[in-house]
């Protein structure tokens, strides 16, 4: 009977390990040619099978990286795609109702970095260069990857990261495996509404096999497919977009607005916007997702890999407004900061109503194929080609009901001062989670009949349809010996199309017409319901109106318009509609080498990549008609004609990089590596569009006032942002449970993001009217960003059963940064003809997505059939830009901290469950514009809940 012992780990070179992930036992009696002694075998599973799988290809990469990796399809430990990746040192995420969305690597924002799903760019419906994380379903995909330092053979776009997603190759999974799970869903706030929309569900079902022929042959067939029904509440506090820096000198009428140079001499202001909303949503969406691969072998020099996805996603929202919606009129008893952040003030407003219908599709198809050839051990063909499709269209019926001086019976509203239109006095306070807002006591929020004012009915239809084709090519070469361990070349080319459309129909409804009277009356009695939410911001301390007058939306609409049609003109050429093509061709050479340098094993590779890329934008100009009035005053409409115009601009850049690692022992790696990058603008922000802002009813003292808010939404010249940056890092990896790691980095950018004034020149009733606009761009000014990060996890497989399965994991991302980015309206501009500054009057904000801290820790336990983890996150405060429009204000994010809790237990090796718990602290998501600390927005979502049955056959 053979013994049976237990030999101490030894640790061996990357890239060693057993098929649990845990390093090889070395038996010394193999070494002098005795018999092996048969050693135990432990499959490791779960939470802890995931983290020793990331710590293996952590030490394996080329590159500095952090990777997450499950062992079966199904297994990444989150809720979400963007969940998990949020796990991953240095990962921050802007999150939303349903989790992390878009993600940020070291503290920058998503356009710093680039994701390629199996290898290839993908597109998304929000005209930026990130990713709808929640468009994929995290069981259907095996491998998440960050690459925080660039080769030459990755696509361009990485300055902070690049992030890879891959789904399984079914030959390379090698094991046949049926699975199908079920997940019910349960959000927290849901229980506020009086119609609930209840439970709501996840269906996964997924098949991997794999077939051998007689000729040698195999072919392996991966499928996938997820239905998802779930419900996603949401209430706010929010402001209107557009803020003034008003001054202390007292009107009736609208704030008087002091401007920069003044303020810059000493003039005190204060920051208001142009409306203040409390806003509730009733939200349902649903997600169906289908996944296809095939990979075949026909022999050893041939393989084909064929891959599909296809995700459609819906949303239903139902949302009411109570609106501020005169927020800069007739300000008073202001108390401010010095820098304009109001605590206190007075004023008054026309106070409205709005009930909306909002509707979302987004679908996403994508997919391609690879063909590689290996003619021989020395070369490989790697040759491929690839779609990715999304369109995003977004519909919304709006309806508004504006409280009047009269109510719709002919009486007297109490508490609204006398005029056409109506204003409630109120007084802002605010010392709590949110301001709090004090009407007149007079004035009845809840009183149906005071809503009789000036009614509006607005439709609106807008598409952003995102196309990305492209085709690859690479050749590598493995010599037979010497320093070269693979020479690898070859080119990329793609082109990307993006079209955005916004067609709007707005209809006013004027009380001093009697047919148009009549329909808000009969419009305001009909659709007239009940609150239909309980506790409307409880959870926010400070909080004043919790319900008021509402209206149901779709009667309301139908009231208006007798059709549920939106009734848009389709052909309707909007100025701010773009269409934008992007042509992309790259070239690269790259080098892989390993060697010894004082005794010390090193590895590495170095290569240089080329990029030209070319752009072309197409937008309109309207033609617009002016009357004069008696007074002086003009009017000025778009007349429905307009010219096309086409801008073309390009760039080339060269980017090299070298990444390097030293093996100091077996178990201690020191990697270096150095290299330039490059980010393009948001695809939407290349654009050429207008907005001109113009009303019928609006009266101007000339055409240079009325055409002196036309305001740019994109630059097509726009510049990438350039960087050279360097990395080292250290990295211990004492057993296969166990890392900690360190790294220093460094990025010196090329410049930062100013708003320039350029003339531009309008027909106007056949005369030339020529008027600044505004547009933003990057300067050559530099900027650095200096950072570091820290990664440690271990399992205390030193304490007693059953405390031998503790593990945690530990990351932290310091970054700090120099780069600034003006407030497109009350930030510095420069006129780009003469050089003359126009000082800032809010503090300019830094790069889009750059948090100072970064942590998140996970405490795990494995109890062998039983898996727990809870999992924190901390992001600190941030500015956030508008994606693909330049001329929207400086937002900033709060700090964040959110807790999840994920649980399972394996029956057997078919039958588990799973639980998991997200955003156990309820953390509302905080919002400041347009400087930090100036309250903008309070959003919650309330906790959520997912129970999961899994099978495998």
């Amino acid at each position: 009977m053979a013994q049976t012992t237990t030999a101490a780990p030894h640790a061996q070179p990357p890239g060693t390990t057993t098929s649990t992930g845990a390093p090889q036992a070395t038996d010394p009696a193999q070494a002098d040619g005795s018999t092996a002694t048969t050693l135990d075998q432990v499959k490791v599973t779960g939470i802890r099978a995931s983290i020793q799988s990331s710590i293996d290809k952590k030490r394996d990469d080329t590159v500095i990286s952090d990777v997450l990796s499950a062992q079966d399809i199904g297994d990444l430990p989150a809720a979400s795609l963007a969940d998990a990746i949020e796990t991953l040192t240095g990962a921050g995420s802007t999150r939303d109702k349903t989790g992390a969305s878009e993600i940020s690597i070291r503290g920058l924002g998503a356009f710093l970095s680039n994701t390629t799903f199996n290898g290839r760019e993908i597109t998304n419906g929000s005209g930026d260069r990130s990713v709808n994380f929640n468009m994929f379903p995290s069981e259907l995909i095996n491998t998440v990857a960050i690459y925080k330092t660039q080769r030459a053979d990755l696509i361009e776009g990485g300055v902070a990261g690049s992030i890879g997603l891959e789904t399984v190759k079914p030959l390379d999974y090698g094991k046949r495996a049926i699975q199908l799970e079920g997940k019910g869903s349960w959000a927290e706030y849901d229980n506020k509404y009086k119609d609930k929309d209840g439970i709501g569900y996840r269906a996964t079902g997924s098949y991997i096999d794999q077939f051998e022929f007689d000729n040698g042959g195999k072919l392996g067939v991966s499928l996938g497919y997820q239905k998802l029904e779930g419900t996603d509440p949401e209430e706010s506090i929010t402001s209107g977009s557009t803020w003034y820096a008003c001054g202390y000198a007292t009107t009736t009428g609208n704030c008087v607005e002091p401007g920069a140079t003044a303020i810059d001499h000493g003039t005190p202001y204060y920051l208001v916007p142009s409306s203040r909303i409390y806003r509730l949503k009733q939200e349902r969406n649903d997600r169906q997702s289908e996944f296809a691969a095939i990979q075949w072998k026909p022999n050893e020099v041939v393989e084909l890999n064929v891959d599909y996805q296809h995700t459609d996603r819906n949303w239903h929202e139902s949302r009411s407004d109570f609106s501020l919606s005169n927020a800069n009129r007739n300000i008073r008893n202001v108390e401010a900061t010095d820098d304009g952040i109001v605590r206190h003030l007075t004023g008054s407003s026309s106070i409205d109503t709005s009930s909306t219908l909002y509707d979302r599709n987004e679908e996403y198809t994508g997919g391609g194929i690879n063909l590689i050839l290996r003619p021989s051990a020395a070369w490989e063909i790697d040759a491929d080609l690839a779609y990715s499709h999304t369109t995003r269209t977004d519909t919304q019926r709006v309806v508004r009901f504006r409280a009047n001086r009269t109510g719709i019976d002919g009486t007297i509203v109490p508490g609204i001062s006398s005029g056409t239109t109506g204003y409630v006095n109120y007084a802002w306070d605010w010392d709590g989670d949110v301001p709090s807002i004090a009407l007149d006591p007079l004035f009845d929020r809840y009183d149906y009949n005071a809503y009789s004012g000036a009614a509006r009915v607005t439709s609106e239809e807008e598409q952003n349809d995102h196309k990305i084709r492209s085709g690859r090519l690479d050749v590598s070469y493995l010599p037979e010996g010497g320093f070269l361990t693979k020479v690898k070349f070859g080119g990329r080319t793609s082109q990307t199309d993006y079209a955005y459309f916004d067609q709007t129909l707005q209809t006013d409804y004027a009380t001093n017409n009697a047919a148009q009277k009549a329909l808000i009356v009969a419009a305001n009695q009909a659709c007239r319901a009940e609150f239909p939410q309980a506790d409307f911001m409880d959870d926010a301390g400070g909080n004043t109106i919790s319900s008021w007058a509402y209206f149901d939306p779709a009667c309301a609409y139908q009231a208006f318009r007798s059709t549920f049609d939106t009734g848009v003109d389709p052909d309707y050429q909007d100025p701010n509609n773009v269409g934008i093509t992007e042509k992309t061709r790259a070239l690269y050479a790259m080098g892989e080498f390993r060697s010894e340098l004082f005794g010390v094993p090193y590895s590495g590779n170095a290569g240089v990549r080329w990029i030209k890329t070319d752009v072309r934008s197409a937008g309109v100009r309207p033609a617009l008609d002016v009357t004069r009035n008696d007074d002086g005053t003009y009017n000025i409409v778009a007349n429905g004609n307009y010219d096309r115009l086409v801008t073309k601009a390009g760039n080339d850049r060269l980017l090299p990089s070298v990444n390097a690692a030293f093996e100091l022992r077996d178990d201690l790696l020191l990697r270096v590596g150095a290299y330039r990058a490059m980010a393009r603008p948001d695809i939407a922000a290349l654009g050429s569009g207008r907005d001109f802002n113009t009303s019928a009813t609006a009266a101007y003292g000339s055409l240079e006032e009325a055409l002196s808010n036309v305001q740019a939404t994109g630059n097509p010249d726009a510049k990438p942002l350039m960087s050279w940056n360097g990395d080292v890092s250290l990295e211990w990896y004492p057993n296969a449970d166990t890392i900690l790691a360190g790294a220093l980095y460094w990025k010196q950018f090329n410049g930062g993001t100013e708003t320039q004034i350029f003339d531009e020149t309008f027909t106007v009733n056949d005369q030339d009217v020529t008027v600044p606009v505004a547009r933003q761009v990057t300067t050559d000014q530099s900027s650095t960003l200096t950072g570091f990060e820290l990664t440690a996890s271990h399992r205390l497989s030193y304490l007693p059963k059953p405390f031998d399965g503790l593990g945690f994991k530990l990351s932290y991302n310091y970054a700090d940064a120099d780069y600034t980015t003006q407030d497109p309206r009350l930030g510095e501009q420069v006129d780009a003809t003469t050089g003359a500054v126009t000082p800032a009057i809010v503090v300019p904000a830094g790069l889009s997505g750059y948090s100072r801290h970064v942590l998140s820790g996970s405490l795990y336990w494995d109890l062998g059939k039983f898996d727990m983890q809870a999992i924190a996150k901390f992001r600190s405060h941030y500015y956030q830009d508008f994606t693909g429009n330049t001329a929207q204000q400086n937002r900033y994010y709060g700090d964040n901290t959110s807790v999840d809790f994920r649980a399972s237990y394996r029956f057997d090796k078919h039958l588990s469950m799973s639980l998991e718990l997200t955003n156990l602290t309820n953390e509302p998501r905080v919002a400041y514009q347009p400087a930090y600390g100036n309250f903008r927005e309070y959003v919650s979502y309330g906790r959520r809940a997912y129970l999961g049955v899994r099978y495998r056959f």
